[in-house]
């Protein structure tokens, strides 16, 4: 089936090609720095490291470090994420990948009973949950590899949070009530066994202490020594199956991005381990073939949802760690194939999910951050990390105040069953030894005749189809306040149902997708925590927070 899929590709060239675009030469340097982040404490922190002479990777290491204090329910220094790069001196672009990485004692089974089925909860709570941590690794790659200033600068807002503490608010308060019995493993993180009332000074100096560590020796103060030994002994005392040589072991990797266009805008995105770049430009590609803003909004929002669903579908299917199983991305972003996917599209007629070939049993879950920087030189970051669902493992090692991952739940636990966020996956995504799990992290840059964008949000399976639709809002004009207050709808391919926020369509839209054999359901709230910064060649910087998060951006102009 999987090869027959791919090499159905019909002799019919799609508008879009993985190329390259020719953009013209503007102003070589932006006029004004600018961050984007979750939290405002962060973008203080990346804008106190840009005005110590940092460049826009040593801020990255600053925000990246203050999330970690400031935003523990969404990424911290027992995560992992992928910073996307792009260096103006040279054009040169990469992505960091530290992704985590699963320990050597890991097995396809281990979520599931003696009966084959899966544990409920087994891969979410508890440090058996936990994937070796790549965060450390990377913010000591990007400091040394990219940055002017020395690690422990760009780390010191992040250690002054930890030890001097912060101010909880109302969203921390809800995450943690949301996660209260799972935190009970890990008070440091409440009042007094309970969730923080807003206002409250949370100090974690077991945290702070880490982060000197890592500041100081690099990867040997956290995968190493006395922290690694912590670590280790707290996981195995309460179940989990890590070791020291999992920790001493751990390596970042550096990829080469993907890169496609779409009607003279050129996409640069997240390879595999992420399925964010492949099934973005997957769904550019089938969009390219229709002119889409001569459609009736009805007939647009149709296209999207299928496009969504053919993508998701092929993520699943064929997508997980190129270093253990080979992931056709040339033949899945080969115009052929988009052509062959758009002519199984019908303009009035949905796609039951269960239409579409597949070898994956049909079965019917606001985590992870983002953030954006631009310095002055040109430089950007996107960078989209994560512990994966609220508060990860909730499991702290005692005596680290590092909180655990559970990005043991973004393998297959089973072919075909649903992980916390709906997501299924085949054997490409099944549980190895040292394997990254499949993410759907989509950090993005995006490049027109008029300007730059950098963008991503957090939102687990939602992510990909929210940085669609920014895209397709960028490549109509929009600036950044546009692309991060857009309405959202997504689609997943299973379960067959189509999930938008209250304003993303009107009474007229809903009843034509009806008509047409969509299913959709509103969702109780907004989704996504969207971070953008577009520089606009011609008349400047401008950075936008999504306003359903509690973030902030900066642009600083030069004195």
């Amino acid at each position: 089936m999987r090869a027959a899929i791919l090499s159905f590709m019909p002799r019919l060239l799609a508008p879009v090609i993985i190329l390259l675009l020719s953009i013209p030469a503007h102003a070589a340097h932006p006029p004004a720095a600018a961050i984007a982040s979750a939290h405002p404490l962060a973008t203080d922190a990346g804008m106190e490291i840009l005005n110590a002479g940092g460049n826009a990777f040593d801020a990255a290491v600053a925000v990246t470090g203050a999330l970690a204090v400031v935003a523990p329910m969404s990424c911290g220094l027992g995560g992992g994420g992928f910073w996307l790069l792009h260096r103006a001196k040279d054009n040169f672009e990469t992505m960091i990948d530290g992704r985590e990485t699963a320990p050597q004692a890991a097995r396809n089974n281990m979520y599931l009973d003696e009966q084959g089925n899966v544990v409920p909860n087994l891969s979410l709570d508890g440090p058996l949950s936990a994937a070796i941590p790549g965060t450390p690794a990377a913010l000591v790659h990007l400091a040394k590899k990219y940055g002017r200033l020395p690690l422990a600068r760009s780390l010191a807002p992040a250690i002054r949070l930890a030890h001097d503490g912060f101010a909880t608010d109302e969203f921390y308060r809800r995450v943690a009530e949301f996660r209260l019995t799972a935190l009970a493993n890990a008070p440091g993180l409440l009042e007094q066994g309970k969730p923080p009332q807003p206002g409250f000074v949370l100090r974690q100096p077991d945290l702070a202490a880490v982060l000197i560590s890592l500041a100081k020796q690099g990867t040997a103060g956290f995968y190493h020594g006395e922290v690694a030994s912590k670590l280790v002994d707290g996981v195995r005392h309460a179940g989990g199956i890590w070791t020291l040589n999992d920790l001493a072991n751990y390596k970042i990797i550096e990829r080469t991005p993907l890169r496609g266009e779409y009607h003279g805008t050129r996409i640069t995105s997240a390879p595999p381990p992420s399925s964010g770049g492949v099934a973005l430009m997957s769904m550019l590609n089938i969009l390219s073939g229709y002119p889409l803003t001569t459609l009736d909004a009805s007939t647009q929002t149709h296209l999207l949802i299928e496009a969504m669903r053919r993508a998701y579908r092929d993520r699943a299917e064929y997508l997980g760690d190129p270093g253990f199983v080979s992931v056709p991305v040339k033949q899945l972003l080969h115009p052929f194939y988009a052509a062959g996917l758009r002519a199984s599209i019908r303009l009035d007629r949905a796609t039951p999910s269960s239409a579409l070939p597949t070898e994956i049993p049909v079965q019917q879950g606001p985590d992870t951050t983002h953030f954006s920087i631009l310095d002055r030189d040109g430089n950007r970051v996107a960078a989209t990390v994560t512990v994966n669902y609220a508060f990860g493992s909730a499991f702290i090692p005692p005596g680290t105040g590092v909180l655990l991952n559970d990005e043991m739940d973004d393998f297959s636990a089973k072919p075909g069953a649903p992980n916390a966020y709906g997501l299924v996956g085949a054997e490409a995504n099944a549980i190895a030894p040292g394997k990254r799990p499949l993410s759907s992290m989509t950090p993005t840059f995006l490049e027109n005749q008029r300007g730059v964008a950098i963008l991503g949000t957090p939102g687990g399976s939602r992510i990909i189809s929210m940085v669609l639709l920014a895209t397709l809002e960028f490549a109509r004009g929009g600036n950044a306040a546009n692309m991060v207050a857009l309405p959202r709808l997504h689609h997943q391919f299973v379960p067959d149902q189509v999930f938008y926020e209250a304003d993303a369509l009107n009474p007229g839209q809903r009843a034509m997708l009806e008509k047409r054999g969509h299913r959709l359901e509103q969702t109780a709230d907004r989704f996504g925590d969207m971070q953008a910064i577009v520089w606009e060649r011609d008349t400047g910087v401008n950075a936008a927070s999504d306003p359903r998060g509690r973030g902030a951006a900066r642009v600083q102009n030069p004195p």
